[in-house]
């Protein structure tokens, strides 16, 4: 048998599967249960997030025959051409290769005809922000009086480029991006189940490289797996995918913080010997001095997509800091950015901003400098 890969194994297939989208499955789930549905749906967000995913799955709890209001049985006939992708009644479109106004003319032909084996016809446009204004405007009339028994489910990741007068016909849902909590724990149920030994913080380094894109995260661990067998050391996952480490990160904020210059300059050396991208580093080290500063700033934790083990050493370093400090750092960082990106030679600018950063002495916020005043009164 053929394997498949983690992304295809895993796809959900009821509502219930669906990771970090509760606002979108639920308010679908209801509206299944109370007949509430509309006629178009527009599901927008960043890409690899479940728009797809949830579009199928609304189309088969639709058209379910044997399961219950809002959950597709996955046995029935329907479900199982949905699923496998061979249903004549829900249709699949890409409107990057379907985006002209002859293709739209020829869906509004089909649509008049009353599905064969479903309660509904289902039309999947994939990146409907592709289709021309002409075909645009061709679509118009249809979505604002479709046939009963036809519904529109259009999946975009730039939503500001559809057409206003489409967006008021249809019912608008914004897919989040997935917390990197959310993904971790999803990969260690993938993991286990596959029998895959791997640690929480190499899962960790996964789902931050996945910006928040289950299938990302799925397909990096594909990846991973693929190379080192069942069993997977941390070390393995920076080699292969060719990722900042966490640690390496604390070394050089805590360096930083530090002043320890010589300490930046080999881990710097470190790097680029490595073969790490030197810009893709800075942009990491600019996270993690936002981070270290939210960790103040947010007591809650709410603001911080990391992993407990690591938010405790944030909070050392960043107590240990100071606000100012930390918000010096940063502001530096961030002007420093143009410079770094500009030159033909990264690693020399690189140390030259480190070399600043240990250099920046002691900086006291306006309370600490009260304090020092009233200590200094008072002796």
């Amino acid at each position: 048998m053929a394997y498949e890969v983690l992304a295809r194994k895993w796809r959900p297939q009821v509502f219930q599967d669906v990771i970090g989208q509760d606002h979108v499955t639920q308010t679908l789930m209801n509206a299944i249960k109370a007949g509430r549905l509309a006629h178009a749906y527009l599901f927008s967000g960043a890409r690899e997030v479940g728009k797809t995913s949830v579009a199928r799955i609304l189309a088969k709890a639709i058209n379910c025959a044997q399961g219950e209001p809002g959950i597709p049985c996955n046995r029935c006939h329907s479900c199982v051409e949905i699923t496998g992708g061979s249903s004549v009644d829900v249709q699949e479109i890409d409107g990057a290769s379907n985006r002209g106004i002859d293709e739209i003319r020829e869906l509004r032909e089909n649509i008049r005809y009353m599905p064969s084996s479903s309660k509904f016809r289902v039309y999947i446009i994939d990146e409907v922000h592709m289709l021309t204004l002409p075909a645009f405007n061709a679509l118009l009339k249809t979505l604002e009086e479709p046939p009963p028994h036809v519904k529109f489910i259009f999946a975009t990741t730039e939503p500001h480029k559809v057409p206003v007068t489409i967006l008021s016909r249809c019912q608008k849902f914004d897919f989040k991006r997935i917390p990197l909590a959310l993904i971790v724990k999803h990969l260690e149920r993938i993991t286990a189940h596959e029998g895959v030994e791997i640690s929480k913080s190499g899962l960790a380094l996964i789902a931050r490289e996945a910006e928040g894109s289950m299938r990302d995260a799925q397909s990096l661990l594909d990846q991973v797996v693929s190379f080192t067998g069942p069993k997977v050391e941390d070390k393995h996952i920076t080699d292969i995918l060719g990722i900042i480490d966490r640690a390496l990160l604390f070394q050089v904020s805590g360096a930083i913080l530090e002043g320890s210059a010589r300490k930046c300059v080999e881990i710097v050396d470190q790097i680029y010997n490595y073969g790490y991208d030197i810009r893709e580093f800075y942009r990491s080290l600019m996270d993690q001095f936002r981070d270290l500063l939210m960790s103040l700033i947010d007591t809650e934790g709410s603001l911080l997509d990391v992993i407990d083990t690591d938010r405790g050493e944030l909070k050392r370093q960043a107590e240990t800091a100071g606000r100012e400090k930390l918000h010096q750092c940063l502001s530096f960082l961030i002007q420093q950015e143009e410079s770094l990106r500009l030159t033909s030679h990264p690693k020399l600018v690189l140390e030259t901003i480190l070399f600043k950063l240990c250099h920046m002495g002691e900086v006291l916020g306006f309370n600490d400098l009260i304090t020092k005043i009233e200590a200094l009164e008072a002796r």
